[in-house]
């Protein structure tokens, strides 16, 4: 069974940091990239991140590019996102997916086929 368990969220202050965690199973981690997407109230669903785990490949979206680094640890099928410099703006459900490699647009929720459920991360000021 695959699953993929979403952790980390929580309320944190405008400026501060959070960790993701996204720990999974069910499938060959190294045959996957995994994505980390958010979703705020109101608006669609948005690609944050994601990483090769074939390659360690990155992408990050520009409103997250130089604040969130992605990082995957293959020894224990789990890959991280931490959050700095967060901003109001970031709060969202966030969520993790896996995506067979290639991923040609990380961006895109199409290219995942699994995904976990989500984790609430809400940056107050």
């Amino acid at each position: 069974e695959v699953q993929l368990q979403a952790s980390g969220g929580g309320l944190v202050q405008a400026g501060g940091s959070l960790r993701l965690s996204c720990a999974a199973s069910g499938f060959t981690f190294d045959d996957y990239a995994i994505g980390w997407f958010r979703q705020a109230p109101g608006k669609e669903r948005e690609g944050v991140s994601c990483i090769s785990n074939s390659d360690g490949s990155t992408y990050y979206a520009d409103s997250v590019k130089g604040r969130f680094t992605i990082s995957s640890d293959n020894a224990k099928n789990t890959v991280y996102l931490q959050m700095n410099s967060l901003k109001l703006e970031d709060t969202a459900v966030y969520y993790c997916a896996a995506g067979l490699i290639p991923v040609v647009t990380p961006y895109s929720e199409y290219e995942y086929d699994y995904w976990g459920q989500g984790t609430l991360v809400t940056v107050s000021s």
